[in-house]
């Protein structure tokens, strides 16, 4: 059974989508690798953030991009955050305001996410 990838909301799945070409495609290519064998591939595409947070770490000829997110039962992976790297660490900044915005994100039912309107990557993608 492949793992399902979700985006958090509309404005999540628009950052991703504005992404550099180079470092869109590669963002995509790690989905499909995390579709295919789960969110656990570890370094080089993803990484543990510790709370219950993880990165996808997406590279292209024009910059690195982060894809924070966080896993659900079910096989559901759901991207919280996107955004362009700038300096060699994660904003403790940025992990402080995703663990605050998204506290329940591990307990929240397939039902909820729909009414929600998370939307999975494969349509996204499509």
């Amino acid at each position: 059974m492949k793992w399902q990838i979700t985006f958090y909301n509309k404005k999540v799945e628009s950052a991703a989508m504005a992404l550099p070409e180079g470092i869109l495609a590669n963002l995509l290519h790690i989905a499909t690798l995390i579709e295919d064998f789960g969110p656990d591939i570890g370094m080089p595409y993803t990484r543990t953030l510790g709370s219950g947070l993880f990165e996808i770490r997406a590279r292209g000829k024009e910059g690195i991009a982060r894809a924070m997110y966080c896993v659900r039962a079910r096989r559901e992976l759901i991207v919280l955050n996107v955004f362009i790297k700038k300096s060699p660490k994660a904003p403790r900044r940025e992990l402080t305001c995703i663990l605050h915005q998204y506290p329940g994100c591990g307990r929240r039912s397939g039902a909820a996410a729909r009414r929600a309107g998370l939307k999975p990557i494969a349509v996204a993608m499509g």
